[in-house]
């Protein structure tokens, strides 16, 4: 092993004006662009099949992205995805590990990787690097109560123009985070237990219909990855953190489901699907006691029925799983409301 880390992490450096309290005003946090990961993963496989990744040593997230000129989302499934298919490891201190090849080298799409300068993959919208960020503070803070969102305040915080800001709030809009009020004030609901159990019924109704159409449609490989991926949560269950529920959930709920080639029904699950946001949040916050999720064995039910192309038989334990997880999500978010105190924001105002 060669012990050489080859993306150590760079000193951070605050970024943006003062506010108006003195304090500085965070360095807005990139959001996911389409594709930039899979661009990521092959030019990574690539240096690796071709050994100028060595085995030993390290990836880093942070490194990755800034490397590559992207945010650190894409870094992450990059990542994941090159553990998943086994040319990187997770490292006992941090980041991943380069494994030796233990056959032939994979097929990778040839990708020029020479010079040291970075490799932009894709230019990013200035609303894609402050969304996750955004997404993250609203939601976070919706386990609380509600809070009205100010425009104005928004596009000063992050030092952007309100055109931005408003494009944030309109994706927001279309996740269901955010809602216009009568007088057309942008405001996000409060996760309170009544409208969790209408989210959570509208998803048990309309998530089975997707899983239907979505079948016949899948990618070659979806269902064994999928499979493969809650095996594995399933056997080193201590193993997985909040951002790897996160991403399982996603891996069923949205890419799985998003293949059912309906618009009309993706655009209304869309608006109960803030739910995953506040998940992949809550299971950080408020993980379960003994490090096991409950959800991991549901979704297995599900993918085994997939695999098995017992389609009805996966509709109705999705159903199932959806009906079971509510209770799950108010216990969690009654946890949050006692042990969470955020700070404030000067672009959210409790309601």
């Amino acid at each position: 092993m060669s012990g050489r880390d080859v993306t150590r992490e760079a000193p951070t450096v605050s970024a943006g004006k003062a506010l108006p309290s003195g304090e500085r005003r965070p360095r807005p946090v990139a959001g996911i662009a389409p594709r930039l990961h899979e661009r990521a993963f092959d030019i990574l496989a690539s240096q690796i099949a071709s050994g100028a990744l060595a085995p030993g040593e390290r990836l880093l997230e942070s490194r990755v992205a800034e490397r590559f000129g992207i945010s650190r989302a894409p870094a992450r499934q990059a990542l994941a995805r090159l553990e998943r298919v086994g040319l990187v490891r997770r490292s006992e201190g941090h980041g991943f590990e380069v494994m030796p090849l233990a056959g032939p080298a994979p097929t990778v799409p040839p990708v020029d990787v020479s010079g040291a300068a970075p490799i932009q993959l894709a230019p990013e919208s200035t609303w894609q690097r402050i969304y996750a960020d955004v997404e993250q503070e609203v939601v976070s803070r919706t386990a609380l109560g509600a809070f009205r969102v100010v425009e104005n305040h928004l596009a000063a915080y992050y030092g952007v123009s309100r055109t931005v800001a408003r494009e944030v709030l309109s994706r927001l809009n279309q996740r269901g985070v955010v809602r216009k009020d009568a007088r057309l004030h942008w405001y996000a609901p409060a996760l309170t237990p009544a409208y969790v159990a209408e989210l959570f019924e509208m998803r048990a109704i309309l998530e089975p219909a997707a899983l239907r159409l979505a079948f016949p449609r899948l990618a070659p490989g979806q269902v064994a990855t999928l499979l493969a991926n809650l095996r594995d949560a399933a056997a080193h269950p201590d193993a997985v953190d909040g951002a790897r529920l996160g991403a399982l959930e996603t891996e069923l709920h949205v890419g799985l489901l998003g293949r059912c080639g309906n618009a009309t029904l993706m655009e209304a699950l869309a608006t109960c699907q803030t739910l995953l946001v506040a998940l992949t949040f809550l299971y950080v916050r408020a993980p379960q006691p003994h490090g096991r999720e409950p959800f991991i064995a549901e979704h297995l039910d599900v993918a085994e029925r997939l695999a098995a192309a017992d389609v009805e038989g996966a509709a109705n334990a999705l159903r199932d799983h959806l009906r079971g997880s509510f209770g799950r999500a108010v216990e969690r978010l009654d946890r949050v409301r006692r042990e969470f105190a955020p700070g404030p924001l000067p672009y959210l105002s409790p309601l």
